[in-house]
């Protein structure tokens, strides 16, 4: 993957930052993210924060494959996380 830098400037334009951006945004942003262990989850108290302030704006799930386990058993990845929805 890219790595979620990236994804983290584009989340701070439009729930951080007062842009243009952030006041014409009116859809749902909905991150899915993927690691081994809840050890690895970048950013993770960032995220919380913006899905508690704009719960109607942000979702936010994670995939542990070495913690989850999906419905068949096997190790969680985000596309069983996105399975689930």
């Amino acid at each position: 993957g890219t790595g979620i830098a990236p994804y983290r400037g584009f989340l701070r334009r439009l729930f951080v930052e007062n842009t243009e951006a952030a006041e014409k945004f009116k859809g749902l942003a909905w991150l899915f993210l993927g690691v081994a262990n809840s050890d690895a989850l970048l950013y993770d108290e960032d995220w919380k924060k913006i899905e508690e302030k704009y719960p109607e704006k942000f979702r936010y799930d994670v995939a542990l494959s070495r913690e989850q386990k999906n419905k068949n058993g096997g190790k969680m990845y985000i596309q069983d996380k996105v399975e689930e929805y």
